[in-house]
């Protein structure tokens, strides 16, 4: 599955450079996504330095170079590895997420995004877009979110904090029509605990019940899966 994934991120990168010059990437952050971050940093023929890399969503409060915060894991398990050309942090430590908010939508306006390299909550969410208050013609590209429990407590399960009195409450997020932009969108989801959310996404009527659902409503959107993650459809 990462290695399959990996390899159709790097086609992408790779045909986008060629043509244009460079390509934006955005990166999701979570420990399953770890496989496919390792492959795709071992492909030698990505011209990394030709990469405009965003993440696509990040806690509030942490400090930077925390273990828990979304720019650090990247920077550990892709960043530092491979020297994108330029790389775009969201800031959760900005005293004014609002004005941080603003600032990174410029950002993706000035970049427009090429691929998403994405994964799914266990409990349908995309990025911190959570059931059922993901808004599919969100007017923003990023935005403050308020995190349920369900997405709280997958930061538990994927031992990113010890309980979910640790977990912050707040969020930045790209919202689901930023995301939905890119031109490309290679979602990767591994294990038994995403299978009913694999189910959902799939299956079930499209909305913000399952906000991984609009991945259903892009002309190229990819979605790679294991044993266990496809184990209820």
């Amino acid at each position: 599955m990462e290695r399959a994934a990996a390899h159709a991120a790097a086609k992408r990168m790779q045909e986008t450079i060629a043509r244009r010059g460079s390509v934006t990437v955005v990166f999701a952050a979570a420990p399953s996504q770890n496989e496919f971050l390792a492959t795709l940093a071992s492909l030698e023929r990505i011209d990394w330095s030709k990469v405009i890399a965003f993440h696509m969503d990040e806690h509030i409060g942490l400090p930077v170079d925390s273990a828990q915060s979304f720019g650090s894991f990247l920077r550990g398990r892709l960043f530092d590895l491979v020297r994108p050309g330029i790389i775009h942090y969201l800031n959760g430590q900005a005293p004014d997420p609002g004005k941080e908010c603003r600032r990174y939508g410029t950002l993706l306006e000035t970049h427009p995004v090429d691929i998403v390299c994405a994964g799914i909550g266990e409990n349908g969410h995309l990025a911190f877009n959570d059931p059922p208050v993901a808004d599919f013609i969100d007017p923003v590209h990023v935005k403050v979110v308020e995190l349920d429990e369900m997405c709280r407590m997958q930061q538990v399960h994927d031992g990113c904090f010890l309980d979910l009195g640790s977990v912050p409450t707040r969020a930045l997020t790209m919202t689901i029509p930023a995301l939905m932009a890119a031109r490309w969108i290679i979602t990767v989801v591994p294990g038994p605990t995403k299978a009913q959310a694999i189910k959902d996404t799939l299956t079930g009527p499209i909305g913000a019940h399952c906000p991984a659902t609009a991945l259903r409503q892009h002309p190229r959107s990819f979605l790679y899966l294991d044993q266990d993650s496809a184990s209820m459809v």
